[in-house]
């Protein structure tokens, strides 16, 4: 059924289309008739389907007649008036929990596009000091710092639930901060976390106090007052490493056949061949593949960017998908989502790990580990047993320290027996 006051000749409309989703809302006479054309152009160049474009035209139609016949004006828009227009009374009656909670979610969706293009207020911001606080610091990580954005959210993490615990919901003042507030609090989330996590913690902390610091909010003494997590670094765990024969039945499995099967061959081979952490494969642009020189230029940890040869396979699988695979988008990112809106793949490593999870599936390969870091570990192994030095493993995985190199010199189980002294007065 066609919203109320939707022209006659739009009830001719039957098939779902992107022309009937255009045509439907350029009969819009609302306040938000001027953009719900762009709006919906941008749908189909994020390549939702026909059916979906038009129901969300559908509903953006519907919420420009009543928000016209309630005398809202575009700059008032807020909210408040996707719940009003929910709880309006219908034609017909009640209708169904999901149609509900669908319409609700399309003028959320275009609601959020109007502010995206500025054509509405923004969202009200709504937190305690101490979230805002955390804000502040997050954004300062983000401009100054350099840091990848999943250690900006962890770190940004840590900060707002440390200024939650001492302060609660009333101000911030860290100007009243003493080192036992520190240290219990580094305490308390060390006896929950294994020593990596508890690690993270406290340079969290350092980072925090040290950014208060900076703005003349707390001392040296308080950064100081950061307690030591013991990881023991002198004896790190093994690599955990997949096989070659396991990677390759996982590279094998993609089908060709498909756009997300040449994706996913893609950024298997790239794991593979070129060690990439997960966060590197997402960042990756169209613009750092130098196809004339054989180059891909890598944006590492802190900013750091870096170029790597592309091998024939990796060059081949990545030239395969842009011709076959890869949707037509504005998003420069090399590697793109499979399903609407179209975009550069979800940060963080959730979705390499879902690829490399899916592959190590489909190739019925019983890994002990799921994660896309043990196809760099994998090309680190072999490196070493091929002959290359830890300086030279260190160059290819971009290592800032030769400490993170040097895990794999435990990996050579028969180069560190020709190097074991005989046991003093042991037999010959």
């Amino acid at each position: 059924m066609l919203p109320v006051g939707a022209p006659a000749r739009m009830e001719s409309i039957l098939e779902h289309s992107y022309e009937s989703a255009a045509a439907l809302v350029g009969c819009a006479t609302g306040p938000l008739s001027d953009h719900l054309g762009s709006f919906v152009g941008t749908l189909i160049r994020q390549h939702y389907v026909p059916a979906v474009v038009y129901v969300k035209a559908l509903h953006a139609f519907a919420f420009d007649g009543w928000l016209a016949r309630q005398h809202v004006a575009l700059s008032d828009l807020t909210e408040a008036h996707v719940v009003r227009f929910q709880r309006r009374r219908r034609r017909g009656g009640r209708i169904r929990v999901e149609t509900k909670h669908a319409e609700r979610c399309n003028v959320v969706h275009v609601l959020r596009y109007l502010r995206t293009i500025g054509a509405c207020p923004a969202a009200p911001r709504i937190g305690t000091p101490a979230s805002d606080r955390a804000a502040d610091y997050e954004q300062y990580l983000r401009n100054q710092q350099g840091l990848t954005a999943s250690s900006i959210e962890r770190y940004a993490g840590i900060a707002r639930e440390f200024l939650a615990q001492r302060f609660g919901c009333g101000g911030v003042d860290l100007n009243a901060l003493r080192a036992i507030d520190v240290i219990e609090f580094v305490r308390l989330q060390a006896e929950r976390l294994q020593p990596p996590g508890a690690k993270c913690v406290t340079d969290a902390m350092r980072s925090f106090l040290r950014y208060a610091q900076f703005r003349g909010e707390v001392t040296r003494e308080l950064v100081a007052a950061v307690p030591a997590v013991a990881a023991w670094t002198t004896t790190p765990q093994l690599p955990k490493a997949i096989s070659p024969e396991h990677a390759q039945l996982a590279i094998d499995s993609c089908d060709l056949g498909t756009a997300n099967g040449l994706r996913d061959r893609a950024v298997l081979l790239i794991l593979a061949r070129l060690g990439l952490r997960a966060h590197e494969i997402i960042a990756l642009q169209l613009d750092d593949c130098d196809w004339d020189r054989g180059h891909l230029r890598v944006h590492g940890k802190g900013g750091h960017v870096g170029v790597l040869p592309i091998p024939v396979d990796v060059g081949q699988a990545i030239a395969a998908y842009l011709k076959h695979g890869r949707p037509l988008s504005e998003d420069r990112h090399l590697f793109l989502r499979s399903k609407a809106p179209i975009r550069g793949l979800l940060p963080g490593g959730g979705a390499v790990g879902s690829i490399v999870r899916d592959a190590l599936k489909r190739a019925k390969v019983d890994a002990p580990h799921r994660g896309s870091h043990q196809f760099r570990h994998a090309l680190a192994v072999r490196m070493l047993q091929g002959g290359a030095s830890l300086a030279e493993i260190g160059e290819v995985l971009r290592h800032r320290s030769p400490q993170s190199s040097s895990i794999y010199a435990k990996v050579d189980i028969e180069a560190l027996r020709r190097l074991a002294l005989p046991w003093p007065g042991g037999a010959q």
